[in-house]
C-alpha cells in the first residue's frame, strides 16, 4: 500500500488517510464498492458508495501514473539519460501530463527537421544564436558552417537549420507547453466549418457549418455531435487560441536578449507554435476536450439509468403483457407473479372489422378470468394508445390497472441468446411481450439483462470511451441491484450477476443448483454451490434474500456474519429472532452500546435495528398508476397551449424528453424546464418523474414536439428557449447568431433516443 498515495487521496476527498487506508485494504483483499459502503462502516468511518468509488478510481489513477514513471525511468536509464535532477523531477511529478512534459525532450523521436540539421553540424550555431550574445551576428557565425557536403548550401539554410533546432527545443520545453496550455483552456476557440463540397451530405450538421464557441464554455454534446460530424468527414474542427496572444506569451521564455541573434530565436519561436507546439497542444486540447465531454456524457447516462432500474415496480402480479399492433396484431402474453409465461395469444383489436374487434375482446376478457390477472401492461410502441382505448372500454374493475410500459431495447431483448435460452420454442414477438409484461413487475431485473446502451437513457453514449462508459454503467447497476436485494430462489443469473462478489459464472453455478436440488432454504446453503467459496459467500450473502426461509434473517439485509449479535439481542430479551422483527417494543428496549465490540460498531448495529423493524425493504418508492390524457393519442390531436401529463424519458444537458402519449416524444429544452436558471435539467426532473408540460410547438412534417414546463411559457414561437443553432444550452451572449438549422430537434431526437421498440 502506497501511504503518498493514502495522503494524496485523503486530502483530495477531504477525508481521514485511515479511512482511504481502510478502503484500500479492503479494495485489495476482493471487496466490492456495495459491500464496503453496507458493511464495513466500522473500518472506513461510514464512506458512502460515492466516496469508496471515488478511492477506488484514484487508487487506479495513481497505479497507472506510477507505472508510466517507471517506465519512463527505465526508458532513460536504457539510454544512459538519466540524470540525478532528472530522476528526482520525474519523481516529484504528480501528473501524467507533467510527466510527459519532463519526458518530451529526451522522448525518442522521428527523423525530423531539427534532427537532420544536428546530422548536418548545425546544432553550435543553434547554441550561439540562443545565447543571444548582442555582439553576435548571425551570418558571421553561419558563415563557417557552410558547406555543400555536409548539405548545407549557403548562410541562409545554416541559420534555417539552427532555427529548426531551436524550434524543437521550444516545442519540447515543459514550461513553454504548460503555459500555452493554461491559454489554450482559457482563450481557445473551438471552430467547424463544413467539409468542402460536403453541404448536402452533411446536412444534419448544419448547425455546424460556420460554427465558434470558446473551448471553455462549450457543453459536452456540443462538441461530441461536431467530432462525429468531423469522424464522418462531413465538419473539419480546430480549436485554436488568438496567434498573437500565444506568441506573447512563449517568447519571453526565449527571447532573452537584443539584437540579430534575439531575432533569430523570435523567428524560431514563431516557427515553433506555428508548426510544432501549437498543432501539439491543440491535439492535446482534442483529446482532453473529449475526455471532459466523454465525463460529463458518461455522468448524465449514468443518472439516466439510475433512475430508470429504480423505477417503482408492481410487484408479483399476474399480469396480461401486450406488446401492440395493428397489421400483425396484439401479442399477448400472461405471467404469473414470478414472471412465468403461462399462455400466449395474438389478438386483432384495432381491425376494421366488428367482428375481429368482438373475437379481440372476448379472448382477452377470457384470459383475465382464467389467469386471474391483476395487471394490465401495454408497450408503448406502434398502436398503444388504439390498443389502450380498446382494453379501457372493456370496462375492467377498477382493481385492474391499465399500464403504459416504456418499450425501448424490448426487440433486442427478444433477439438476443438470454431470450432465445428461455424462450427457445417462442418466436421474437412472443419474448418481446414477456419483456414488457416483467419490466412492469420489477424494471430492474428486467432491464439487466440488456445493454445499457440501448434502453435510451443517454446522450451520445456510442461517442464516448467505451471502456469509461462500461465501467460507470456497470456500477450504477451493481450499485442498483444490491441496494434494492435479489430474491435468490427467483432471480435470474443475469440479475445475481450483479450480485456482490458474485459474477456470471456463480450466476450460472447457483441456478444451475436451484434448478437441481430445488429452492434455497437458508443462505447457509450458498456454500454448496459449486466454486461459492468464503470470499464469495461474505461479499454476496447480505445483498441476497430468500423469504419464507428457515432463518428470518434470511429476508432481511441483516449479513450473516451479524446473526450471532441479533440471537443475543432476542436472547437478552427471552424472545425469539421473529418475535423481535415483529414487535416494535421489544426493539425499542435494545440497548445499542452493549452490543458495541472491537469489530462491530453502532453504525453497523443501528443498520441492524433499521433492518429488523423493516426486513428487507424495498428501497424504491410505490408503484402509482398514470394515465395519458384521454383523446390525444397522436401529434395531429395536439394544439399549443394544451396542458398535459407526461413521463420523463431522457434527460440530457440540454433538457429532457418527455412522452405524453402521442408516439414521438418532446422535448422540454433546458430553458423552459423552469423559471429559474439552471446550469443542469437533473436538477429539475428525473427520468421516469411524472410532470406536466405545456405544448409551445407542433411541427408535424418534422414531427417535432416543444414543450415547457414554465408556469406561464410562451405558446407559438418558434421552440421558446431553444438555442438558434444546436440542440444544447442559449448560445453565449457574445456568439453571433446563426440560421436556425431546421432539424435540430428531429437530430437530438434520432442521436439521444433510439426508435421505441428498438
Amino acid at each position: 500500500m502506497n501511504e503518498t498515495h493514502i495522503v494524496k487521496i485523503a486530502g483530495e476527498l477531504k477525508v481521514q488517510p485511515r479511512q482511504v487506508a481502510a478502503t484500500a485494504k479492503l479494495f485489495a483483499e476482493g471487496a466490492t464498492v456495495p459491500f464496503i459502503a453496507r458493511y464495513r462502516k466500522e473500518a472506513t468511518g461510514s464512506l458512502d458508495e460515492v466516496v469508496v468509488t471515488s478511492i477506488r478510481e484514484r487508487l487506479l489513477s495513481l497505479a497507472e501514473l506510477d507505472q508510466r514513471r517507471d517506465a519512463i525511468l527505465k526508458s532513460l536509464a536504457e539510454r544512459n539519460l538519466l540524470t540525478d535532477e532528472l530522476k528526482n523531477a520525474i519523481a516529484k511529478s504528480e501528473t501524467l501530463t507533467g510527466l510527459e512534459d519532463i519526458y518530451q525532450p529526451y522522448r525518442p523521436k522521428r527523423r525530423t527537421r531539427a534532427t537532420i540539421a544536428k546530422e548536418r553540424g548545425l546544432e553550435p550555431l543553434a547554441e550561439i544564436l540562443f545565447n543571444q550574445q548582442s555582439t553576435a551576428d548571425p551570418n558571421a557565425e553561419a558563415q563557417a558552417y557552410v558547406s555543400a557536403d555536409a548539405g548545407v548550401p549557403d548562410v541562409a539554410s545554416a541559420l534555417a537549420g539552427a532555427r529548426d533546432i531551436l524550434a524543437e527545443r521550444i516545442s519540447d520545453d515543459a514550461q513553454a507547453r504548460a503555459r500555452l496550455r493554461g491559454l489554450f483552456w482559457s482563450q481557445a476557440v473551438v471552430k467547424s466549418k463544413v467539409a468542402f463540397e460536403k453541404e448536402e451530405a452533411a446536412a444534419k450538421f448544419k448547425d455546424y457549418f460556420d460554427w465558434s464557441e470558446p473551448l471553455a464554455k462549450i457543453p459536452s454534446h456540443r462538441i461530441l455531435a461536431i467530432r462525429r460530424g468531423e469522424s464522418e468527414g462531413l465538419l473539419m474542427m480546430r480549436i485554436q487560441p488568438p496567434e498573437e496572444n500565444a506568441l506573447r506569451l512563449i517568447e519571453p521564455i526565449f527571447v532573452t536578449g537584443r539584437g540579430p541573434a534575439a531575432e533569430q530565436v523570435r523567428l524560431a519561436v514563431e516557427d515553433s507554435y506555428k508548426r510544432l507546439l501549437g498543432q501539439a497542444i491543440e491535439v492535446e486540447m482534442r483529446i482532453e476536450s473529449k475526455k471532459r465531454a466523454d465525463v460529463e456524457a458518461i455522468r448524465v447516462f449514468s443518472e439516466n439509468l439510475r433512475e430508470l432500474l429504480l423505477s417503482s415496480p408492481l410487484g408479483r402480479k399476474n399480469v396480461l403483457a401486450i406488446d401492440p399492433g395493428f397489421r400483425t396484431g396484439c401479442k399477448i402474453v400472461c405471467l404469473d407473479r414470478q414472471g412465468k409465461l403461462l399462455h400466449n395469444d395474438v389478438i386483432y383489436p384495432t381491425a376494421s372489422s366488428a367482428g375481429q374487434a368482438r373475437e379481440a375482446a372476448e379472448a382477452l376478457l377470457g384470459m383475465i378470468r382464467r389467469f386471474q390477472i391483476e395487471a394490465i401492461a401495454i408497450g408503448n410502441g406502434t398502436a398503444s394508445r388504439e390498443t389502450e382505448m380498446f382494453v379501457k372500454a372493456l370496462k375492467l374493475p377498477a382493481s385492474i390497472p391499465v399500464v403504459m410500459v416504456n418499450e425501448s431495447g424490448a426487440s433486442i431483448y427478444s433477439a438476443s441468446d438470454v431470450a432465445r435460452e428461455e424462450f427457445p420454442n417462442h418466436d421474437l414477438t412472443v419474448r418481446g411481450a414477456v419483456s414488457i409484461g416483467r419490466r412492469l413487475m420489477d424494471p430492474l431485473a428486467e432491464l439487466v439483462k440488456l445493454d445499457p446502451k440501448s434502453i435510451g437513457v443517454g446522450q451520445y453514449q456510442h461517442d464516448v470511451d467505451p471502456f469509461d462508459l462500461k465501467r460507470s454503467l456497470d456500477d450504477v447497476v451493481m450499485s442498483c441491484v444490491n441496494g434494492v436485494g435479489v430474491e435468490l430462489n427467483t432471480a435470474s443469473k443475469q440479475l445475481l450477476a450483479y450480485v456482490s462478489g458474485l459474477g456470471p459464472a456463480l450466476a450460472e453455478n447457483i441456478v444451475a443448483h436451484r434448478n437441481e436440488k430445488g429452492p434455497f432454504k437458508s443462505r447457509a446453503e450458498l456454500k454448496h454451490v459449486p466454486r461459492l467459496g468464503p470470499k464469495a459467500f461474505e461479499q454476496a450473502a447480505g445483498f441476497l434474500r430468500i423469504q419464507d426461509g428457515e432463518q428470518p434473517l434470511d429476508a432481511s439485509a441483516v449479513h450473516p456474519e451479524s446473526y450471532p449479535i441479533v440471537a443475543q439481542m432476542a436472547k437478552d430479551l427471552t424472545c425469539s429472532v421473529s418475535d423481535l422483527m415483529r414487535d416494535a417494543g421489544r426493539r425499542q428496549k435494545i440497548q445499542l452500546a452493549t452490543y458495541v465490540t472491537q469489530a462491530v460498531g453502532l453504525p453497523t448495529l443501528t443498520d441492524i435495528l433499521t433492518e429488523l423493524a423493516k426486513p428487507g425493504r424495498d428501497p424504491r418508492q410505490q408503484f402509482e398508476v398514470f394515465t395519458f390524457q384521454a383523446g390525444v393519442e397522436k401529434m395531429e390531436d395536439l394544439k399549443p397551449g394544451m396542458k398535459l401529463p407526461g413521463i420523463v424519458t431522457n434527460v440530457t444537458a440540454f433538457g429532457a424528453f418527455v412522452d405524453i402519449g402521442v408516439h414521438q416524444d418532446g422535448l422540454v429544452h433546458i430553458s423552459q424546464l423552469c423559471d429559474r436558471f439552471i446550469k443542469d435539467p437533473a436538477e429539475v426532473v428525473k427520468v421516469q418523474q411524472k410532470v406536466m408540460v405545456t405544448v409551445t410547438e407542433v411541427d408535424l412534417p418534422r414531427k417535432r414536439i416543444a414543450l415547457s414546463m414554465k408556469a406561464a411559457p410562451t405558446i407559438g414561437a418558434t421552440t421558446a428557449g431553444k438555442p438558434s443553432s444546436a440542440p444544447g444550452r442559449s448560445r453565449p451572449p457574445t456568439q453571433p447568431a446563426k440560421p436556425q438549422a431546421a432539424d435540430w430537434f428531429t437530430e437530438a431526437l434520432s442521436r439521444n433516443r433510439p426508435p421505441k421498440g428498438s
